[in-house]
């Protein structure tokens, strides 16, 4: 199911839950601080331009979920966006990301994991990306994830020469920028 604006916020606390879940884990292990930025940021991001949440439910509650929004222009300072920024230089930038739909979050439980869940949610948050432009970032440092978006065909965008950090950018498999 997908859900616009702030309709999700209904979520709030089972997306919260399911990111604890998922992140709290390795090897991402992130802190109860963490967990909580979240939940500020979700109430945030919902009045971002083409704010978007996929989630797929069960009895269990939230088995994952996905989040995305269009990327503005200027390209975003804050989080990860520097060493994206750093990493593809300011003109690839601005081709293959500004104004594309960035895949902020996605979080899958581990018991739905190898079901198909994140490849639906992927396939969902992305169905109506301008031009079929989506991208998403993910740390270098998470392999299975790494391995996940390569098997699920997203392509990498190989840094400039000597900018390599942990972060990796991956594109939509039918992004009309993709090496």
């Amino acid at each position: 199911m997908i859900s616009y604006g702030r309709a999700v916020l209904d979520l709030a606390d089972e997306l919260v839950d399911a990111y604890a879940d998922v992140f709290s884990a390795p090897p991402w292990n992130e802190d109860a601080e963490t967990i909580r930025q979240f939940a500020a940021r979700l109430q945030a991001n919902v009045r971002r331009p083409g704010f978007r949440t996929a989630f797929t439910q069960s009895p269990a509650g939230i088995d994952g979920f996905a989040t995305a929004w269009l990327t503005p222009a200027p390209f975003p300072r804050g989080r990860g966006y520097p060493q994206v920024a750093a990493q593809l230089g300011s003109a690839r930038v601005r081709e293959l990301l500004v104004g594309a739909l960035e895949v902020d979050e996605l979080a899958v439980r581990a018991y739905a994991r190898g079901t198909g869940t994140g490849r639906a949610l992927l396939t969902e948050i992305t169905a109506d990306a301008p031009q079929q432009r989506a991208w998403l970032l993910t740390s270098r440092l998470a392999e299975d994830t790494v391995a996940t978006y390569h098997r699920l065909g997203w392509h990498e965008v190989p840094p400039l020469p000597g900018t390599a950090t942990n972060v990796v950018v991956f594109l939509a498999p039918d992004h009309p920028g993709r090496p």
